[in-house]
């Protein structure tokens, strides 16, 4: 029976999710070859209609320097949502995700991303012993994250609440994907 569930999911997953909006997702992971909620993550978004997935190491490899920002910034002025993915790392993005920000963002000025959304979704292997208030950081896992909120509404962006996975276990990554799928179609 829990085959059947999953298998319908996907499904309904692969053949009937769409963004409302147009979606341009950028993934980062420093270590792509281990990766297995992020690639998860990102196999899902590429299953939603609308949605334009961008892999920061598959494209640029690990290369600080080589992102294009002039390539990045004309596909944002195309899409009305932004949506980063990555794991949490140490307590922050990831280094080429710090890289794209700092080629694609970091010249723009206030308004010029004015009206689109921003949705930031991570993953974390620390649990409720190291977010939340009674954790090690004292913060939630989703509140980490304050630099991208201030960079979205620097540039004017609206700033979605995130979509955090803390405590990751392999055996939810379907539910994780589910959960992203959701968010995207809305």
């Amino acid at each position: 029976m829990k085959k059947l569930i999953l298998l319908a999911l996907l499904v309904s997953c692969v053949f009937g999710a769409e963004a409302k909006v147009k979606t341009l997702v950028i993934a980062s992971h420093p270590y792509p070859e281990s990766s297995i909620f992020i690639k998860g993550l990102e196999q899902a978004a590429r299953s939603v209609k609308n949605v334009e997935v961008r892999n920061l190491e598959s494209i640029y490899g690990y290369d600080t320097k080589a992102i294009n920002g002039n390539m990045e910034r004309k596909l944002t002025r195309e899409v009305e949502r932004v949506v980063f993915i990555f794991p949490t790392h140490w307590f922050n993005i990831t280094p080429m995700m710090k890289a794209y920000l700092n080629e694609t963002w970091g010249s723009v000025g206030p308004g010029l991303w004015q009206g689109k959304q921003m949705l930031v979704v991570s993953t974390a292997a620390g649990g409720r012993s190291t977010y939340g208030k009674n954790g090690r950081v004292g913060v939630d896992l989703k509140d980490v994250f304050l630099s991208m909120k201030a960079s979205a509404l620097h540039c004017g962006m609206t700033y979605l609440e995130p979509l955090v996975f803390e405590g990751v276990r392999a055996n939810e990554l379907e539910n994780y994907k589910k959960a992203l799928i959701e968010r995207l179609s809305n």
